[in-house]
């Protein structure tokens, strides 16, 4: 279903695909600290971090991040501290190796790590949670898409999903971001990717090489290096038809609200699915004029970003 009249307004002053993108992730700060911090293992022996906000309720969103974000990032805390206030318990996780402590496996994490989002419902659901909701941003929101695609009819506790910022089809999204337009957060990105890959190599030496880490240049190339063979696909091509949300879109059966931006710097016309979406029963697919990436700013007076009021505004009809 298309949502064709969003909500989302912004100011005259406040317009412009970089700045709705990049002023939200400088100068927006949430003071939402964690009521209670987790430490769980993986199937494979690994472990995932996750910072529990709580208010004693048996309903609770699980918010998963964007490439090289955390459990701490702005966007991730707002919908905590919103769900908060309106009764419900916040759960914000981290990936594997973007907490504070590297890892333990050679495996990093990726856009279809689903088996990782699986161990986090696993394990809230034994927490007694009758009612759980799944937002996700960016990557987080493939991988949320990917997971309710996968799973439509496992887990009968998961009531709704609210996703932002999708890259749909990662391998044209990776083309958009490498765009001279878009360089800026292309080499913040990959600088923060090779980091980690340097850092790892520090503590496994030779069990995790460095191919050549110094003289990629963009994103795919780095996804040819590491994201694709140490999880498992010949190289990222692969690892990008297999893990892009948009052929799993299908299977959904959840209730689910998908928001891209029309003026998202990150997005390419295959992530605006509109005639693949317009008659789809589970999904209503909204597209503001404006947002940018993963920025749906300024703040209302309370504080609040209009992602976090649009969450809950979708999500409340179906608990």
């Amino acid at each position: 279903m298309l949502v064709s009249n969003s909500s989302f307004n912004n100011p005259k002053w406040f317009s412009g695909e970089h700045i709705e993108t990049i002023i939200p992730s400088i100068f927006r700060v949430v003071n939402q600290n964690p009521t209670k911090k987790e430490r769980i293992s993986t199937p494979d022996k690994d472990f995932l971090d996750l910072d529990w906000h709580l208010v004693g309720s048996d309903k609770l969103v699980i918010v998963s991040h964007g490439l090289e974000g955390s459990s701490k990032s702005e966007y991730a805390l707002g919908i905590a501290k919103y769900f908060n206030k309106n009764n419900i318990d916040a759960l914000c996780w981290n990936y594997r190796g973007c907490s504070e402590e590297m890892n333990l496996t050679p495996t990093f994490y990726h856009s279809g790590a689903t088996y990782d989002l699986d161990t986090i419902v696993k394990h809230t659901i034994t927490k007694g949670y009758s009612s759980i909701i799944l937002i996700g941003f960016s990557l987080g929101g493939n991988l949320t898409l990917k997971f309710l695609g996968e799973n439509p009819q496992k887990y009968p506790q998961i009531k709704s999903a609210v996703t932002f910022s999708v890259p749909l089809d990662l391998s044209t999204g990776c083309d958009e971001i490498s765009k001279l337009k878009n360089k800026h957060y292309a080499f913040r990105f990959l600088r923060k990717l090779k980091k980690k890959v340097r850092a790892k190599h520090k503590i496994m030496g030779d069990n995790f090489p460095l191919n050549g880490v110094d003289s990629i240049s963009t994103i795919k190339d780095f996804d040819n290096a590491f994201t694709g063979p140490l999880h498992g696909f010949k190289d990222a091509d692969e690892y990008y038809e297999k893990s892009s949300s948009i052929h799993y879109l299908n299977s959904i059966n959840t209730p689910t609200l998908i928001i891209n931006a029309l003026n998202d710097p990150f997005l390419p016309k295959t992530c605006y699915p509109t005639s693949h979406l317009k008659d789809h029963e589970s999904i209503w697919f909204e597209t503001p004029k404006h947002g940018g990436h993963v920025g749906f700013g300024p703040a209302a007076k309370d504080g609040s970003y209009w992602s976090e009021r649009r969450s809950f505004e979708f999500i409340k009809e179906f608990l």
